[in-house]
């Protein structure tokens, strides 16, 4: 016996309703810009190296675009950076250098010119 019309138009639009919200959710965490809702499984490996002698920490996400870095020089000052689904970039107060995290996880790190040098 066939469902009555009625019944199928009431349960198709909260169906397709759920179904939107659902892959708009599933975009929203795996595209990047949600990899903070992502479990610690997911995350790879602290890798180290240096970067304009600052010590730094990189690890990569394996199920969306994203990286996390903590970058700190001894005691002096330290900072996160988070490239969820598109770089970051930050300045350090000590000496201005400026560094660029992609979602990748690689790192840059660049000194300001000193005035007067050619």
């Amino acid at each position: 016996m066939p469902l009555p019309r009625v019944l199928r138009r009431s349960v198709a639009l909260p169906l397709v309703t759920v179904v939107i919200l659902l892959g708009l959710a599933v975009w929203y965490v795996f595209s990047g810009y949600g990899a903070g809702l992502l479990p610690q499984s997911s995350w790879g490996p602290w890798r180290e190296k240096s970067v304009d002698n600052w010590a730094v920490r990189v690890r990569v996400n394996s199920w969306s675009d994203a990286a996390e870095a903590y970058v700190h020089m001894g005691k002096a000052e330290d900072f996160t950076m988070e490239a969820y689904g598109t770089s970051a970039d930050a300045t350090t107060v000590m000496d201005g250098t400026r560094f660029t995290l992609a979602p990748g996880g690689e790192v840059t790190g660049q000194r300001p010119k000193e005035e007067g040098a050619k």
